[in-house]
């Protein structure tokens, strides 16, 4: 598979230009925390200046390599608006394209299948709070029966009605997925959901009864964070972050 020649730059808008480049930052820092080593997998993000078009990896790049001009813009109706011969994932854009479709407030979707994250997703109990990172969950989790693979289109509508209004889904013998408001949110949320399956993989293993976080200590957990962002969206300096580690990664994710 070859990457598309990086000859963008003059055609695209300031914003698409930066949309691009964040969410290319998104797939290599994704990469370098092990969420996911392989071609598969999405990260779609809304183009902010054209609200009937979004970004979205193609198929046959690993997030390693991704560059802000690789990713492919599409309407929701399919139809590409960049000049590529790469291709969009039928599964991979079912859903994504649905949920930034008709979810308000929702401009970028976030799918994996870590390993952690796929047992969890296996266990007949699901998730469980065992420590304070998991409770900027409580009440932002919800799951999402396996029905194959995410490729017919009627699978859409029933992920987004699990999906609801919350940030995060388990999907039952498959991922996760999380969404946000911006690229920063739905990856801070995925690392939230990333982190406690990790710990819940690891307090499993141990062969001894774990203690969970009571109901009413997650609820109050979250309210404390909540009160902290006053209604901003989750994980915006946790971006700057990320982005930063993504330069020093290697910078070139952001050509165009």
């Amino acid at each position: 598979m070859t990457a598309a020649p990086a000859i963008l730059r003059n055609s695209i808008t300031d914003t698409e230009a930066e949309m691009r480049i964040t969410l290319a930052a998104a797939f290599r820092v994704a990469h370098h925390l092990g969420w996911n080593d392989t071609i598969n997998n999405h990260i779609a993000a809304k183009v902010p200046d054209e609200p009937d078009a979004f970004l979205m990896n193609p198929v046959g790049l690993g997030w390693h390599e991704i560059r802000a001009c690789d990713l492919i813009k599409s309407d929701f109706e399919g139809n590409y608006r960049t000049d590529t011969t790469m291709k969009l994932a039928p599964a991979g854009y079912n859903f994504h394209s649905a949920i930034l479709r008709e979810v308000p407030d929702v401009n970028c979707t976030l799918h994996i299948h870590a390993p952690s994250t796929v047992v969890v997703s296996a266990l007949e109990d699901g998730f469980q709070f065992y420590d304070q990172g998991a409770c900027a969950l409580y009440d932002d989790l919800g799951y999402h029966d396996f029905e194959g693979l995410a490729q017919e289109a009627e699978e859409a509508p029933r992920i987004i009605r699990d999906l609801g209004s919350k940030k995060a889904l388990i999907m039952r013998n498959h991922g996760a997925l999380t969404v946000g408001r911006t690229v920063g949110e739905a990856f801070y949320f995925m690392r939230r959901l990333v982190d406690a399956c990790d710990l819940q993989a690891k307090l499993m293993s141990m062969g001894s009864k774990a203690r969970t976080v009571p109901v009413e200590i997650q609820k109050f957990t979250k309210s404390q964070m909540d009160k902290r962002r006053a209604g901003k969206p989750y994980g915006r300096l946790d971006w700057e972050m990320y982005f930063r580690l993504a330069d020093q990664i290697d910078p070139a994710f952001k050509t165009l």
